[in-house]
């Protein structure tokens, strides 16, 4: 049986599981706090473990095993990054977003703001961050198929893309945060499960000694002892300073980024109380954290196994380690039929992986645009429940539809590096509104809507004028070149800049509620009223 044919049943077979999952949830749909928090009805166990779903993305499973098999230590930075994010977003942000809001981040800002104007601004950011995020999940699926099923052509990886979307687009559609929940609970089981496998495999083969794995990971590598060492993909003689202070602004693009991630923002809702929201981030960090230690292991064990040279040959930017080495480390202890195994199963739970959050995705941007801009912008208020999830709906189809069309066109980019854009735009569009608005009291409207569109626009012009999208090989458009700024990732000019554009929209702003934020003062730090504030 080869691995095409195994790789596809598991696969269906895990489709036909989540359906099921999703078309039952469905039948419990009947608010719309059923729809965009499933009924606020999940344990801090089974959110935290959703959690991991969300964020255990392809960038995490693919993306980082590949930069640190290309890369060594340099792509190991990515690990602790998206780890350390963790911390700030249990301290600053988890429970207080819960005690505040409703069902989405535009709720904690509008509550002591102009609701309209700061709405529209939080509801265009949530839409662009979830876009830029689904980009690298929908590029992750066209990478992995192509390996699975051997397909080769772009239009063979553009169909694929397109299946992904569809799919995305059932869950959300039918599941809503119910459905999608329960998906994202099915596959972090399945994913720590296949990630502790091929460790342990990768363990046993090197005795259980890690400078083994890491001499051996050095030899293969074609690099030496420069592997082991920072330097070989940031900061190199040929980047010189730039190089430096590119590795600088991913580290604070990655670690404030999370806090500012949509999807992630959303996942507090879904629990009964506080104490819940700060349970499911212990235990979200807690298979998180356990999660990227075992990425050092896949991405050096690929590198050691497999070789850097035929990951680079199989997919320039890596994004095929971890499924490439499931092959060789099965071939090493069960034969080829081992291998085939392997490879089908961590290819399933890959595609599996991209599917969770890809649906968690569309669902935080379509919520936004129907609770934030249709609901509270467009209709003033007046629209009912019934319409606010109709338009959720339809508005899931019409960013799937989007976000099918970027994948089709950033084949070829690594996904962890699509996904630091991502985070880079979140912590520079959102962050600065939310943590000024639950923590400075003189915060106003015009600084709230300043600090999302400064960061926000920030960041998007600098990637667009960076080597990311032309001038270089891997680039977007490799044949123009009008890339002026230096850095792949604009966070530390950018997220500077929202912070500051909001202080300057507050301070040049007369307008000041203090009623209203010993109000929310109150209510972030003990959750009195929110209850009240989740019913009407």
């Amino acid at each position: 049986m080869n691995s095409e044919l195994l790789a596809t049943v598991l696969f269906l077979a895990f489709v036909a599981l989540t359906l099921v999952i999703t078309f039952r949830a469905s039948r419990q749909n009947k608010t719309a706090a059923d729809f965009y928090a499933g009924g606020r009805s999940f344990s801090g166990a089974q959110n935290g473990l959703a959690i991991g779903g969300d964020y255990m993305s392809a960038a995490s499973f693919l993306g980082i095993a590949g930069i640190i098999a290309l890369s060594g230590y340099d792509g190991f930075l990515y690990s602790i990054g998206f780890l350390v994010a963790w911390l700030v977003a249990l301290l600053l942000v988890a429970e207080l977003m819960r005690n505040s809001g409703k069902f989405t981040m535009a709720d904690v800002l509008a509550f002591r703001m102009s609701p309209r104007p700061v709405r529209t601004a939080a509801g265009v950011s949530t839409i662009t961050v979830s876009i830029f995020y689904l980009l690298a999940q929908m590029v992750g699926a066209g990478a992995l198929v192509g390996l699975l099923l051997g397909v080769t052509s772009p239009a063979g990886k553009a169909w694929t893309i397109v299946g992904v979307g569809a799919l995305m687009i059932v869950y959300v559609v039918f599941g809503g945060m119910k459905g999608t929940t329960w998906v994202q609970i099915v596959k972090a089981v399945l994913l720590m499960g296949g990630a502790a496998l091929i460790t342990v495999l990768v363990l046993a083969h090197y005795g259980f000694n890690l400078s083994s794995l890491l001499g051996e990971a050095a030899s293969q590598s074609g690099k030496g002892d420069n592997f082991l060492i920072p330097g070989l993909k940031y900061g190199t003689e040929a980047q010189g300073l730039a190089g430096k202070i590119d590795l600088i602004s991913l580290g604070l693009a990655l670690v404030l980024g999370t806090a500012g991630l949509p999807h992630i923002l959303i996942r507090f809702y879904t629990v009964p109380t506080a104490k819940d929201a700060r349970k499911s981030v212990l235990w979200g960090i807690g298979i998180i954290g356990t999660f990227y230690l075992l990425t050092l292991v896949l991405g050096f064990g690929a590198a050691a196994l497999v070789g850097s040279k035929a990951i680079a040959a199989a997919d320039a930017a890596g994004n095929t380690a971890a499924p490439l080495l499931a092959k060789a480390i099965g071939e090493t202890f069960l034969g080829d039929v081992g291998g085939t195994i392997l490879l089908a199963l961590i290819g399933a739970v890959a595609f599996a992986t991209i599917l969770a959050v890809v649906a968690g995705l569309t669902l935080a941007s379509s919520s936004s645009f129907a609770h934030d801009l249709y609901a509270h912008v467009f209709k003033r208020g007046t629209a009912t429940e019934r319409e606010e999830v109709l338009v959720a709906r339809v508005s899931a189809f019409v960013i799937g539809a989007v976000s099918i069309g970027l994948g089709i066109l950033a084949q070829g980019q690594n996904v962890a590096f699509l996904v630091a854009l991502a985070f880079a735009v979140a912590a520079s569009g959102n962050l600065p509104a939310i943590l000024y608005s639950l923590f400075w009291k003189r915060f106003n409207t015009a600084g709230a809507v300043s600090a999302i569109y400064g960061g926000l626009v920030s960041a998007l012009v600098l990637v667009i004028f960076s080597p990311v999208v032309s001038g270089g090989p891997t680039s977007l458009f490799k044949t123009a070149d009008f890339a002026w700024f230096p850095l792949s990732n604009p966070g530390i000019i950018s997220i500077p800049l929202g912070f500051l554009c909001g202080w300057l929209g507050t301070v040049l702003s007369k307008e000041y509620n203090a009623a209203k934020y010993a109000e929310i003062e109150v209510r972030s730090l003990t959750g009195v009223g929110a209850e009240q504030a989740t019913k009407h």
